[in-house]
């Protein structure tokens, strides 16, 4: 397996992958989560996939997408839309609620990540451990990079738990809420971007 990391100018230097990752964002979060979120038969893609926004994939040895996610600086402006969070405190988004954090977050130091996905196709759970943890070091180099030093995601509680035993040192920033599109549970968590190490195994786990 190997990790790429690239932005929007930089998406025909990888083939189709960039795609293949919408598609498998539209199998987890659109057919099997049933997320009201926009998509077609082939993809999901929104507003947040615009010339501000990161990727962190992980390829198999055939080049095939197994995971990935998405990235933006909290700093970040795009039009009429900042980044998800701040949108949705904004009540800009219907289905995330608008009270997550007391304050708002608007900083370049600060990378919010998001749409983090893992294929189902994936059974092994050493294979998952190792494809989180290549994401999240991914999005580390990409954030550290452009100067920042920490990330936050709107994810399902299950990713905490994996962040803190693959020994990143998660924490909540806010109160969980019960999304109503596939019933669980989600808050705002944050970690420091540095790299660290673990061996432990984790679940399955969902981001926004």
């Amino acid at each position: 397996m190997e990790n790429i990391t690239f932005e929007l100018s930089h998406v025909h230097q990888h083939g189709s992958a960039f795609f293949d990752y919408l598609s498998l964002r539209k199998k987890f979060f659109v057919d099997e989560l049933h997320w009201q979120i926009p998509h077609n038969a082939d993809v999901e893609m929104d507003q947040y996939d615009n010339p501000m926004a990161r990727y962190s994939l992980v390829l198999d040895d055939d080049g095939r997408v197994l995971a990935g996610a998405r990235a933006m600086s909290t700093s970040a402006t795009w039009g009429d839309h900042t980044y998800m969070l701040k949108d949705a405190m904004s009540g800009k988004l219907e289905t995330i609620p608008t009270n997550l954090l007391d304050d708002v977050i608007d900083s370049p130091k600060v990378w919010e990540c998001t749409r983090l996905v893992i294929s189902p196709e994936v059974k092994s759970m050493r294979v998952r451990i190792q494809c989180l943890d290549l994401i999240v070091g991914g999005l580390i180099d990409m954030a550290n990079k452009e100067g920042a030093d920490t990330l936050i995601s709107l994810s399902n509680l299950w990713l905490l738990r994996a962040l803190k035993r693959l020994g990143y040192g998660a924490e909540l920033l806010g109160e969980p809420y019960q999304n109503d599109d596939d019933g669980h549970k989600y808050a705002v968590m944050s970690i420091e971007a540095r790299h660290k190490q673990s061996t432990v195994q984790v679940p399955q786990m969902t981001a926004a």
